[in-house]
């Protein structure tokens, strides 16, 4: 795909722009979960069930903050900034006004989930009483980007980010994905969580079209040297050092004997998702380089060696 053959898909998100044309999402004074089990092993876990089961609403709420906090980081801080500068012609990569359009469709849009996102925990803290606790001023992007960045020559800067924000859009889809499945969930959660999954959906096939066009027009010096920096970016972007930050955090508020923190803190440890193939957002990933054409190019084939799936003997 080249620049001219882009079509604008603005008239068809406009009038399926999730987000902005459903009700306000109000959250039920229901028994079902704020937030799903899936997605905070520390609640299932053997010490939590023994020592502090009454403590899961809490645990849960708090884990909900913190994805309503990574969300309005990941829209407003990390999609926001380089949407908005392809949106007005700021960028290195120059495309044209169909796709400077979209983009800016692109933030209207981040902003609006991020501006929803904050009305859900105000509605949620005024229902449980329970206030959040320091969230994080960071997500794992905020640090990923920048050390890929850092690695680039100065002309391949905004092309690299722009890969790497086309990965994060492809990724978060999935994340959004688990909460609008799960039916042990407040109905408001899940009817949040599927308009946000419509929105990113397309905004995912947005990111891998312009990567796409940037590859295709790309010399095969600089595409080595992209290829080099990926790892660095996975690496840093599927660890799970900020989560794990988090849940030491929420341990510590539990209101459990020193023996039983430390038993959490080292079940915690223990869940997290070794750094290869077989890590779950891997398949999200590549599906990226995969639309992106990315995965076709041997330099790309050989960096991300250690996350392919290894083949069947």
């Amino acid at each position: 795909m080249n620049a001219l053959d882009y079509h604008s898909c603005a008239e068809a998100w406009e009038s399926r722009a999730t987000i902005r044309t459903r009700p306000r999402r109000q959250v039920e004074d229901d028994q079902r979960l704020i937030y799903p089990l899936s997605r905070q092993p520390l609640v299932l876990s053997e010490t939590f069930m023994r020592e502090c089961p009454q403590q899961r609403d809490f645990a849960l709420t708090q884990s909900l903050y913190k994805f309503i906090n990574d969300v309005v980081i990941f829209e407003t801080e990390i999609v926001d900034r380089t949407a908005r500068r392809i949106a007005k012609d700021r960028f290195a990569i120059r495309f044209p006004f169909a796709c400077r359009y979209d983009a800016m469709t692109v933030v209207v849009d981040e902003d609006y989930h991020a501006l929803v996102a904050m009305d859900f925990m105000q509605q949620t803290i005024a229902l449980t009483g329970f206030e959040p606790m320091a969230l994080p001023e960071e997500i794992e992007l905020s640090r990923a980007i920048p050390a890929a960045l850092a690695l680039a020559p100065a002309h391949l800067r905004d092309a690299l980010e722009l890969i790497c924000v086309g990965i994060a859009e492809n990724t978060l889809t999935d994340d959004v994905a688990a909460f609008a499945r799960d039916d042990t969930v407040k109905p408001s959660v899940q009817g949040l969580m599927a308009d946000h999954l419509l929105d990113e959906g397309r905004h995912s096939s947005f990111w891998a079209r312009l990567v796409r066009i940037y590859w295709h027009s790309a010399p095969d010096a600089d595409r080595h040297c992209i290829a080099e920096i990926l790892p660095v970016f996975l690496a840093q972007y599927l660890t799970n050092d900020i989560q794990k930050r988090f849940d030491f955090a929420l341990i510590a508020q539990l209101p459990i004997n020193e023996t039983a923190r430390a038993a959490l803190r080292q079940e915690v440890t223990s869940m997290a998702y070794p750094i290869d193939h077989q890590h779950p957002l891997l398949g999200n990933i590549l599906r990226l380089f995969r639309a992106s054409s990315m995965l076709d190019s041997p330099c790309v084939q050989d960096a991300l060696a250690h996350y392919l799936p290894k083949p069947r003997r």
